[in-house]
């Protein structure tokens, strides 16, 4: 009787869905999370996890390798953007879930979703819980000067020009004790040493256009921290890339930059009279910030290679880059 017994619960706990634990053990917060994991598998009936960490050479791509090699039936990425991005390029297309505790600075994609950022506990449990959104991710193929190339994926933001810069540039001490506040701060030290540059691009393989640009962002999403909204219409989940030219003449126009992304955008363009506001004051005939959307984009820099960096982390210079769209490639749990 003990026997069969045993083998009941055994054979109970084998069916039990598992998930692997993906974390960065720099990150602070890792020991409330290990707590926050075991309380909510009891809650929602899951086995006890897989828990791998993260290497300093590699931030998730093999750790999602393992935990595919497991079976496990989700997989959790625990840390800032470029953790869940090196995880998510592991699991696009595999149809296996991703859960997303965010521990990172910046967590755009985290936000972007809903997930709780402040609260571990209840980004573990909508990890557990929650229901399936099937997104698109952002493929890179990158040019170096050496005409060498690499492939990466973007779940958030890429960009080629002073955003890289300002990014290469934050200072990691301030960063850690404001958080994104030290983006700001490196921005204004960039701003006014900045220098634009050419670059053609194409989009959909149609027509070449050149531009004289400060930066170029190709987004799978359009809010940023700080309540500001870069792209209005930007969706997850619509089967294309949004495409921004950054074109400022001098000062006023990245004042105007400003203006754009922390008022039209966030608040005028919400109502008709907003915009009728905006177009009564020149906000719709303006060249400081150019939209494009398509499935590709091709880049082509003019002269001096250029930084770039891909949901916050810098990659170095390129020469060229091609972004292409893969549409619902990778299951997110969300909240229902």
């Amino acid at each position: 009787m003990g026997a069969r017994a045993n083998d009941r619960v055994t054979d109970a706990a084998a069916e039990r869905p598992r998930a692997a634990v993906i974390f960065n053990p720099t990150k602070r917060g890792v020991n409330e999370l290990r707590v926050a994991v075991e309380r909510a598998e009891d809650v929602q009936g899951f086995a006890p996890s897989l828990w791998i960490e993260t290497a300093a050479d590699d931030p998730g791509k093999g750790m999602a390798l393992e935990a595919l090699e497991a079976g496990v039936d989700l997989v959790i990425a625990a840390g800032g953007d470029g953790t869940v991005r090196s995880v998510a390029a592991t699991l696009r297309g595999s149809g296996v879930r991703l859960g997303i505790v965010p521990l990172g600075t910046g967590n755009l994609f985290a936000r972007n979703l809903g997930i709780p950022v402040n609260d571990p506990f209840d980004a573990v449990v909508l990890a557990l819980s929650g229901v399936d959104r099937a997104v698109d991710v952002l493929v890179a193929e990158a040019t170096r000067p050496d005409g060498s190339d690499e492939t990466h994926v973007s779940l958030v933001m890429s960009g080629v020009g002073i955003d890289a810069t300002m990014i290469s540039t934050t200072n990691a001490e301030l960063k850690r004790r404001v958080g994104w506040l030290a983006y700001v701060d490196a921005g204004l030290r960039a701003i006014p040493v900045s220098k634009p540059f050419r670059v053609v691009h194409r989009l959909d393989g149609g027509h070449a256009h050149r531009s004289r640009v400060a930066s170029v962002l190709i987004a799978n999403l359009g809010y940023l921290p700080g309540n500001l909204e870069l792209i209005p219409d930007a969706e997850l989940d619509d089967g294309h890339l949004d495409v921004v030219r950054l074109q400022p003449r001098n000062l006023l126009g990245w004042l105007l930059i400003w203006r754009k992304v922390a008022w039209e955008n966030r608040v005028l363009a919400k109502s008709a009279l907003g915009r009728q506001l905006i177009d009564l004051t020149g906000g719709n005939r303006r060249r400081e910030v150019v939209y494009s959307r398509g499935r590709s984009v091709e880049l082509t820099i003019e002269g001096e290679a250029q930084e770039f960096e891909i949901d916050g982390e810098v990659f170095g210079v390129v020469t060229a880059v091609r972004f292409s769209v893969d549409p619902a490639a990778l299951i997110v749990r969300v909240a229902r």
